[in-house]
């Protein structure tokens, strides 16, 4: 018996494209081996539980116009924490697609299992298993061979941050460390686009939304700049991708 079959890469990008009806870090740049001193920086801070019970909606708007809505939880769950969301897409005159997503994490961040389906024009479905800074990836379109793929990074405090799925900004906010401040660069992965990359982040000071006082955190990499509003417990409540026209609120 012949060996199953894989689609090439190519062929999936090109599938899983049309699936990213509002994707904000497609241009993420490759990750790249840490400095020591940075590596110790980042064990430092992973040695302290960083997540928090949270759960609610996002409302999802493009170019001011209303695209869709996130249904989130993020919650502990025996000695893991599960966050999971359905999110909802209607691109203008077109049908919807609904994603959804089941992160499992270590208290301190690190992701141990991630599972993402579609269901809409086309449907699919991954899982990632992560360990020890690697994730191996199962990706599967319709009845297309799955496409497997391991990649691996510098820490396995990865941040998974994936197309149309919001609440994972609100996971990379808790996971900045607020005592110390300053530029912190993190590993990424984005599972529907199979791109490894990474992402810096740095607290901007207070800035006045709609008359209430919030936290911004500036998340960028070479391409695109996210900007994450957070209130006084650091919980996400806005986001906007002013290059991407993108913006998300929670309700």
């Amino acid at each position: 018996m012949s060996a199953p079959r894989t689609a090439s890469r190519s062929q999936w990008r090109s599938s899983l494209g049309a699936l990213a009806l509002v994707a904000l870090l497609g241009g993420a740049t490759p990750a790249q081996e840490k400095p020591a001193q940075e590596k110790k920086t980042e064990n430092a801070r992973a040695a302290a539980p960083a997540l928090a019970g949270d759960k609610g909606r996002f409302r999802i708007l493009l170019d001011g116009q209303p695209m869709g809505s996130e249904e989130f939880a993020i919650a502990p769950s025996g000695k893991e924490w599960v966050a999971r969301s359905t999110t909802e897409i209607r691109a203008p005159g077109g049908p919807a697609t609904q994603v959804s997503a089941r992160l499992t994490l270590l208290p301190d961040g690190a992701p141990l299992r991630y599972e993402w389906s579609t269901q809409g024009p086309k449907k699919a479905s991954a899982t990632v298993e992560f360990r020890g800074g690697t994730a191996k990836m199962a990706l599967r379109i319709s009845s297309a061979e799955p496409f497997i793929q391991e990649l691996s990074f510098g820490s396995p405090r990865v941040v998974v941050l994936d197309n149309n799925v919001y609440h994972h900004y609100a996971i990379l906010a808790r996971l900045y460390d607020w005592n110390a401040k300053g530029p912190q660069t993190f590993p990424v992965l984005i599972p529907q686009d199979m791109i490894p990359g990474s992402i810096t982040v740095e607290s901007a000071g207070t800035e006045t939304v709609d008359g209430n006082q919030l936290e911004l955190l500036r998340a960028h990499t070479p391409d695109l700049e996210v900007n994450l509003y957070l209130d006084t417990s650091h919980r996400l409540v806005r986001l906007t991708a002013p290059a991407a026209k993108a913006e998300v609120r929670r309700e």
